[in-house]
């Protein structure tokens, strides 16, 4: 059980705005951007986080882009949302385990002005926890699916990349 950290503890830290489009079909999310990826500014930006490798897998693109921006454009092109479900959060290092004082993002809103979208994928148990714990299952809407999919960090050790691809690879058929 993670000890909870006081503000004096740690500063509050706060996620990106969603990657999107009007055609977006799937939203992915995850629970709150680490260390790597806030230090960066981008999605994912933890170089042994196997995210953008699966992304590549399933959308058939021959390697993972080099720059951030065409790699959002590979989601975007494949109608691939992208957000997660912390606006802001205390936690100290980059494990979901020591997120505390969270406060979600305005999802229900998202899928509301985004009625394209038909399948929200989780990217680990965290963020489908957090989820429901602040938001809940009813806060998608009606006819929306659910896809909680084993985390690409590379905290996820028990499951080599060969077993997280397989597992992702459920979302590609939600892409057709």
């Amino acid at each position: 059980m993670p000890t909870l950290l006081s503000d004096k503890n740690t500063e509050i830290l706060h996620s990106f705005a969603p990657v999107i489009t009007a055609e977006s079909r799937v939203l992915i999310l995850g629970t709150m951007p680490g260390v790597a990826s806030l230090e960066k500014q981008q999605y994912y930006g933890f170089p042994h986080n196997a995210f953008w490798r699966i992304m590549a897998a399933l959308t058939g693109t021959p390697a993972v882009p080099e720059r951030y921006d065409e790699r959002l454009e590979m989601l975007r092109s494949h109608r691939i949302a992208l957000w997660d479900v912390c606006r802001s959060c205390r936690r100290e290092g980059s494990l979901d385990s020591n997120i505390c004082e969270e406060i979600p993002n305005d999802i229900p809103g998202l899928l509301a002005a985004h009625p394209s979208i038909r399948t929200v994928a989780f990217n680990g148990g965290p963020a489908f926890r957090l989820f429901k714990r602040h938001i809940g299952l009813k806060g998608m809407g009606e006819g929306k699916e659910v896809l909680v999919l084993p985390s690409t960090s590379p905290a996820n050790a028990s499951w080599s990349y060969e077993r997280k691809l397989a597992a992702w690879a459920e979302l590609k058929r939600k892409l057709l």
